[in-house]
């Protein structure tokens, strides 16, 4: 079995978790404003999620001979270490939950806020709880003031989506050049679909005619084109998802950190911890389960005034899905790595992950055209909160300890 030793290869995981967490998200955003069914894209993202489990588990977990105080992966699967496996697999139950609910957040919320908000509480709630779990060994005058930084830039991301939105109300009532009133753009705003006809699931509306990126005929179009429409909706409700993915966020770590080293001696005298392999395994076959269940109810029972489809109608939809299980293999080895960094240099640490807004707000401007032609008060704002979350990454990354 093949464990991370040094701080500087915990490190090494924890950056590379980074971009892969912070990647996936706007893999899935792009397929839901391509127009392709949040169900369909979620279980096949699924599917490759619990193979990145059983690839790490079946490669590093069984790397080298196992011993009797840290076996192997296949060892461990016949051993009595239930009390930690059922850890491992709430864990993967809450992480489920608020992946399901975070793809409904990106359309509502959008892409970069809904990362901002669901981060923070992770960070606030689970890095805290971490840190008591892991005996402090992280440094905690430099930890908390990390999880401080976390929260400035909550408050610059708030700001951010305030400015973004108020810019973006100003091109939807505004035609650039004349100020007349773009009746298209209120029609869609108050949840009235504009230029509707048939509808290519990967490709939109299949309208030739494509708006400049950050326009209103742009808005129009991503609204038009997009699988789940948002204009006119709540923003109550979106943001109620937001703040319950994070709630779910902030749990699975706690979760994992009990599963992989017994804070609360549930095993049994001479039952060896689960390595980090074998949590992540049980961990995401939890997560598969729970993810199929949910999203098999949602073909015929959809949320959010979805269309209802079947099970044979997502096995014959190919449009999109090798981005989808390209997203679920960036997430199955992101949480792989964030653990593996974790196990090393205290799960607390390993929480800087959670900067992955920083990752996705790139993707965000570089691929939807978020914030393109917005204010400069946006502008502004943007950077301070990006500036915010690059603090927090190095000031988490600084405390980390070594687990004896």
């Amino acid at each position: 079995m093949y464990l991370v030793e040094s701080k500087g290869g915990a490190i090494g995981c924890m950056l590379l978790s980074l971009f892969f967490l912070g990647t996936w998200p706007a893999v899935l955003t792009l397929l839901e404003r391509r127009g392709r069914l949040p169900q369909h894209t979620y279980l096949d993202y699924t599917v490759t999620n619990l193979l990145a489990a059983v690839i790490i588990a079946f490669t590093f977990g069984e790397i080298r001979a196992g011993t009797p105080e840290a076996p192997n992966f296949l060892q461990q699967l016949s051993q009595d270490n239930w009390s930690s496996v059922l850890f491992a697999m709430v864990g993967g139950v809450v992480l489920s939950l608020g992946n399901l609910a975070t793809q409904y957040a990106w359309a509502f919320v959008g892409l970069s806020v809904t990362e901002v908000v669901t981060s923070s509480i992770t960070v606030v709630i689970g890095t805290t709880m971490n840190y008591f779990l892991d005996d402090r060994i992280n440094r905690a005058e430099i930890l908390f003031p990390g999880v401080g930084c976390f929260l400035i830039a909550v408050c610059f991301g708030s700001a951010v989506h305030a400015s973004n939105a108020a810019d973006n109300r100003r091109k939807l009532t505004n035609l650039p050049g004349n100020g007349k009133m773009d009746t298209r753009a209120i029609d869609v705003y108050d949840g009235m679909t504009a230029n509707e006809g048939p509808k290519d699931v990967e490709n939109g509306n299949g309208s030739t005619d494509k708006a400049k990126i950050g326009t209103a005929d742009f808005l129009v179009e991503v609204e038009n084109r997009r699988s789940i429409k948002v204009f006119g909706r709540s923003a109550i409700l979106g943001l109620s998802i937001t703040f319950f993915a994070g709630f779910c966020f902030s749990l699975f770590s706690p979760a994992f950190n009990l599963a992989t080293n017994d804070q609360w001696h549930t095993l049994k005298k001479g039952v060896p911890h689960l390595s980090v392999y074998t949590a992540f395994f049980y961990f995401s076959v939890s997560c598969f389960v729970v993810a199929i269940i949910l999203n098999i109810s949602f073909l015929y029972r959809p949320v959010l005034n979805l269309p209802k489809t079947s099970f044979k109608a997502y096995l014959n939809d190919w449009n999109g899905r090798g981005w989808a299980l390209l997203a679920g293999f960036l997430c199955g080895f992101g949480n792989g790595l964030q653990f593996m960094g974790g196990q090393a240099a205290g799960y607390a640490a390993a929480d800087a992950v959670q900067a992955l807004p920083l990752v996705s707000t790139f993707w965000g401007v570089l691929i939807f055209g978020e914030y393109r032609r917005s204010s400069r008060r946006t502008y502004v704002l943007l950077f301070a909160m990006l500036f915010m979350f690059i603090a927090a990454v190095g000031v988490l990354m600084a405390s980390s300890g070594h687990r004896k």
